[in-house]
């Protein structure tokens, strides 16, 4: 293949935003992706961006500011962030949001109410207007693209925020749900990935899949190209500005997940392409790395029944599950140990309390445990209410069955499940204080009023329980960079031609996930920024 100016590598919402603004600064850019579709971690999402002060916050007239965003992160920081990567974000998430839509490449509206995570820190907004949903789009704009998108074949065809996950009803007409159905419209992550790739095909950027690189090409300390193998046969491509590293995290690679993360994490909810090729190929060539430890984190519900294609374990992150009424969470000793409907990256810290009397992590394995009121009326995993429960959903006619079935002590879990209950009853959680929150309610069952949202007893025979797993979403640390994009080696200057952006680098936020979109948000800015300085190095 002839040279081009920018190579970038991962076809993901990173990758893709990097793709356009590099091309739309001039460039001749090549997207390059390792496997057989395109969209990664992005594609399974439910697609939510947070940015602040976007353009859509704007138009509807909601106040936001530089200084709120700024106030808001710090009042979280635990000594990871770094300003001038955090205030790149912060200062061009709205341009790039607006560039992506002027483009073609996104299309997204507020997710009504939907409130930032941690609502007691400076800056945060209990009202929304930070996180964004997507349209709808119809994949048959996409050509023979339509199938090459990661996980296409499970239809999505709501918008979020007509979802109980977006603060919706989740009811849909029948004749209009037949429509979008006939018209294969999707929502969620699909819409957003599908529709960035309409922009780079319009474009003349189409994907160059099934391409493992092997290493970076240098020119003297200058990276210029890419080597390694296309569907087994040798490949070279060169460019004349540098490379963009967009290939994702690297949760799937178990010797870089033992080197380097925090705490015990086994079921990650991310398609497994996420094995650390660009981490590997920024180390190689002397990067310096930052935010190794942390990943974004969420308890997740492993899914025997539906594997990967390529037979590894799948995984859903557990929001809704945790958080209605009729349900609660419990460790190996039968207790509570923390409020289920907090926010789930938050979360893992409860998961990774290890306690060194034991020397162990005394809260997993967890249980997620509810009863018959739950499953006439809320969703396990893909199961929906009505439906058969699944048969890796533990079953019995009492709680102590229940205990014995699943290894846990009767009398604890029976002790907890009747203070639960009767503290549920009163519409009060002294332990954890479940429900207290605006949070706590966005998951909830907003039939009902008050901290009934959330709040409800154990109380109806038969009693299930499902196992809880830690597991994350992606990770998001790697190569540092400054707030052009550009990575840094060891003595903290710029790698000559190479950048970075999405869950490939060490992310601008650190390991603070600010809201819903936490991880699109910086990740498609930074591919914006790192698309628009690699077209202009050589300009």
């Amino acid at each position: 293949m002839s040279d081009v100016d920018v190579i970038i590598l991962g076809c993901g919402p990173a990758g893709m935003a990097a793709a356009l603004a590099a091309h739309e600064a001039g460039a001749k850019v090549a997207l390059v992706e390792r496997f057989d579709r395109v969209g990664g971690t992005g594609a399974i999402s439910g697609g939510v961006i947070w940015v602040a002060d976007n353009p859509r916050q704007r138009a509807a007239g909601m106040a936001d500011s530089r200084a709120e965003a700024l106030a808001y992160f710090h009042s979280l920081d635990h000594g990871d962030l770094v300003d001038e990567t955090l205030e790149a974000f912060v200062d061009t998430g709205p341009e790039a949001l607006g560039f992506l839509e002027d483009a073609g490449a996104l299309k997204v509206a507020l997710l009504d109410g939907y409130p930032d995570y941690y609502l007691d820190r400076p800056g945060a907004k209990p009202e929304g207007g930070r996180a964004l949903d997507h349209d709808l789009f119809a994949l048959g704009e996409l050509g023979n693209w339509a199938d090459r998108i990661t996980a296409i074949e499970e239809p999505k065809p709501m918008m979020l925020r007509e979802t109980p996950l977006g603060g919706g009803s989740g009811i849909v007409p029948p004749e209009e749900l037949q429509r979008r159905m006939a018209n294969n419209e999707r929502g969620f992550g699909q819409a957003m990935v599908a529709r960035l790739l309409k922009a780079c095909l319009d474009r003349g950027i189409e994907p160059i899949l099934e391409v493992e690189t092997k290493r970076l090409l240098k020119d003297g300390e200058r990276i210029t190209g890419i080597e390694g193998t296309r569907m087994g046969e040798a490949f070279t491509l060169t460019a004349r500005s540098g490379v963009i590293i967009t290939t994702g995290g690297f949760e799937w690679d178990e010797d870089m997940r033992q080197t380097f993360l925090r705490g015990p994490m086994d079921a990650p909810a991310s398609p497994p392409t996420a094995r650390g090729d660009g981490l590997k190929l920024a180390m190689e060539n002397g990067a310096k790395l930052g935010n190794m430890t942390q990943g974004w984190w969420a308890p997740t519900l492993v899914m025997p029944d539906t594997p990967w294609p390529n037979g590894d374990q799948r995984a859903a992150p557990v929001l809704i599950e945790r958080t209605v009424p009729h349900s609660l969470m419990v460790n190996r000793a039968g207790k509570r140990f923390c409020n289920e409907a907090a926010n789930y990256s938050a979360l893992a810290g409860a998961f990774h309390q290890f306690d060194p009397q034991s020397y162990d992590y005394p809260n997993l394995p967890a249980w997620l445990v509810f009863d018959a009121n739950y499953v006439e009326r809320y969703p396990i995993g893909p199961r929906l209410p009505g439906q058969p429960v699944p048969e890796w959903v533990m079953r019995a006619e009492t709680l102590d069955d229940l205990a014995e079935v699943i290894g846990l002590p009767g009398d604890a879990l029976c002790r907890t499940v009747e203070r639960f209950n009767r503290h549920a009853e009163a519409g009060h959680d002294p332990d954890f204080a479940r429900g207290t929150s605006t949070y706590d309610h966005f998951y909830g069952d907003r039939s009902r009023e008050g901290t009934a949202v959330t709040l409800g007893s154990v109380a109806s025979a038969p009693f299930y329980a499902v196992e809880i797993r830690m597991g994350l979403l992606g990770t998001n640390g790697g190569p540092r960079t400054d707030g052009a994009a550009r990575i840094l080696g060891h003595d903290g200057e710029p790698i000559a031609g190479l950048y970075g952006a999405g869950n490939a680098i060490a992310c601008p936020t650190g390991g603070i996930y600010a809201g819903a979109g936490g991880t699109l948000g910086p990740a498609l800015t930074f591919g914006y920024i790192a698309g628009r300085t690699a077209a202009r190095a050589n300009a």
